[in-house]
């Protein structure tokens, strides 16, 4: 067995996804886990390059009263060495910071930027891809902060209806930006918008070659986990580009077993002709 193989064999253990052809598996919270259950499912697109997406699913206890559920979707380009580093590193990083439990939303944007940091002086080792990240903590069942950069997102379900959590950070929409910082965007017939006529996001993880015009700041977002709220899904946007977030909602919404709803929603986006690597992460709150 390989040394990668055997990485795979650990990280598929302790609840990471990674750039095999497909991963699945469930958990649930320790401290709440007859009502805070969660699922994942991957699958590669009919593409020609090896999967890049990595997912992280899993729990962490802090102390005898404060537990943390960590979640998040990396979705690689250009090769899957970052998002496999960000499975590993990012929240490592964001729990590290000292001023996590008082500000909480300066913490991820300096883990995030932090991280980013390392990524660039390892782009020896790394390659010159890079990575979008969707990343969400759960603090106790009761409070959602998610964080991204890029077009993988997270979507919540509020009494049947969907809302959206992260924001797609597309190039169209942050031209000026990009422009500021002396890029450009093309916009080609049949192509969608791109940074200096390349990368389909205007923020990402690496990307040493485009830096310069690319930022890695997150949208940070806090959520309350009311009694009106039923799960939120996690997904890379091999889902979201075939998918509306109303449709993702709705088509698993009475599934009540979250890894059997995260593998709903990956063959549904591959009968849709989905042609990217699919990924998701499904986490259900149970009425109490």
């Amino acid at each position: 067995m390989t040394g990668k193989e055997i990485l795979h064999k650990m990280k598929a253990k302790a609840g990471f996804g990674s750039s095999a052809t497909s991963d699945t598996g469930k958990g649930k919270s320790k401290m709440f886990g007859k009502h805070i259950t969660h699922g994942f499912h991957l699958v590669k697109g009919p593409s020609y390059h090896a999967m890049e997406d990595y997912i992280v699913a899993k729990y962490q206890q802090v102390d005898d009263e404060n537990e943390l559920g960590l979640f998040a979707i990396f979705d690689g380009h250009l090769g899957h060495d970052v998002p496999d580093y960000l499975s590993s590193h990012l929240f490592e990083n964001i729990l590290s910071e000292p001023d996590f439990w008082t500000q909480t939303e300066h913490a991820i944007k300096k883990a995030y930027r932090l991280t980013d940091n390392k990524i660039l002086e390892k782009a020896v080792d790394l390659g010159k891809g890079g990575s979008t990240a969707v990343t969400a903590i759960l603090i106790n069942g009761q409070k959602l902060i998610v964080a991204n950069v890029g077009d993988s997102r997270a979507v919540i379900c509020k009494n049947g209806v969907a809302k959206q959590l992260s924001v797609d950070h597309e190039p169209s929409k942050e031209r000026h930006e990009i422009e500021n910082r002396g890029g450009f965007v093309t916009n080609l017939p049949g192509d969608v918008p791109r940074v200096d006529g390349q990368l389909a996001v205007a923020r990402a993880f690496g990307d040493k070659s485009l830096k310069e015009h690319l930022s890695s700041e997150p949208d940070v977002v806090v959520e309350m986990i009311d009694e009106d709220s039923e799960f939120f899904i996690l997904a890379s946007d091999g889902l979201w580009v075939v998918m509306s977030n109303q449709e993702a909602v709705d088509s698993i919404r009475d599934i009540k077993d979250p890894k059997s709803a995260a593998k709903h929603l990956t063959e549904e986006a591959l009968l849709r002709k989905s042609k990217d690597d699919i990924s998701c992460v499904v986490v259900r709150k149970l009425s109490i």
